[in-house]
């Protein structure tokens, strides 16, 4: 039985804390997921249910998110890093599985260049490698609605900001994830402390996704309506991983976590454990992903 623990921990002076859900029969290293700006620890339940029953669950409110104490001013990459090489050194385990999604994926590889030692294997999904000038200026504009108290424009704003709403291409759920993405982004709004903080933070603390990453196990997926960042774009991201693998996956745009939620899990589960790709069911009928290294197949 599955038993769930939450410890406080601190770096330079600012609060934060993790959520460990213990797995007593584990295949593989504990799997830490990082989200969204405004994603905390409560938000990945699709985790729980479909790698839980193989690895430790450990979730967090980093510095400046949900219950943890704000950010300083300045650049905060750094400080995020050391509160998550702060929280593998905590669960007394030499390396752990990284999962991030979004803001998320530039955290964690960020973490992986700068201790990947400590990552036994890394997955990056929905990666935001690449912002136009358009999309950055809908969003300052979001945040100067959230800013002058207008949250239900600004929920509108990066919801669409967020989804691909053309009814040309076929999302599952599209109409189901906008309700709950603008609902989620409403609740931030009017509930948390961080949200206009964070929300500027994500589009001008900009993670560097140049450099380039060695030695570490890497998965690169993408919703294959992306409208933040094209799926050739995050293939091309892809590229600069050593030995990485990259798949779209059918049917999802930016939101394919929330579109194909358990598909996402479970394609998370077989990497973390080292087992075949090809046969998720989230590429079915046919394997739609490819191997930004190269290789034939994804398996």
């Amino acid at each position: 039985m599955s038993e769930e623990t939450i410890r406080s921990l601190s770096v330079s002076g600012v609060r934060y804390s993790y959520r460990r859900l213990r797995q007593p029969d584990r295949r593989t290293e504990p799997v830490m997921t990082l989200g969204g700006a405004l994603q905390g620890m409560f938000g990945w339940p699709q985790m729980d249910d479909r790698v839980g029953p193989v690895a430790d669950v450990v979730t967090a409110d980093l510095p400046g998110m949900g219950s943890a104490d704000p950010l300083p001013p300045g650049p905060s990459a750094d400080l995020l890093c050391t509160a998550i090489e702060r929280i593998i050194v905590d669960l007394d385990v030499p390396r752990i599985n990284l999962f991030g999604f979004s803001y998320g994926a530039g955290l964690a590889y960020g973490c992986a260049q700068r201790f990947p030692g400590r990552i036994a294997r890394l997955a990056l999904g929905g990666v935001p490698a690449h912002i136009s000038a358009a999309q950055l200026d809908q969003w300052q504009r979001a945040a100067e609605h959230l800013a002058h108290g207008d949250t239900d424009t600004f929920a509108t704003m990066v919801t669409e900001g967020l989804m691909c709403l053309d009814e040309h291409r076929y999302v599952a759920h599209r109409r189901l994830a906008y309700r709950y993405v603008r609902r989620s982004m409403l609740h931030a709004a009017r509930h948390s402390p961080h949200a206009v903080d964070s929300l500027r933070r994500a589009l001008t603390d900009r993670p560097d996704f140049s450099g380039g990453l060695t030695g570490v196990p890497t998965l690169v997926f993408s919703g294959e309506h992306d409208t933040v960042t094209s799926p050739a774009r995050q293939r091309d991201f892809a590229a600069t991983i050593a030995g990485s693998r990259f798949l779209t996956v059918p049917d999802a745009d930016h939101w394919v976590v929330l579109e194909r939620p358990q598909d996402v899990a479970d394609l998370t589960a077989r990497f973390f454990t080292d087992g075949p790709l090809s046969s998720a069911p989230c590429l079915a009928p046919a394997v739609r992903g490819e191997l930004s290294a190269g290789d034939p197949a994804c398996v």
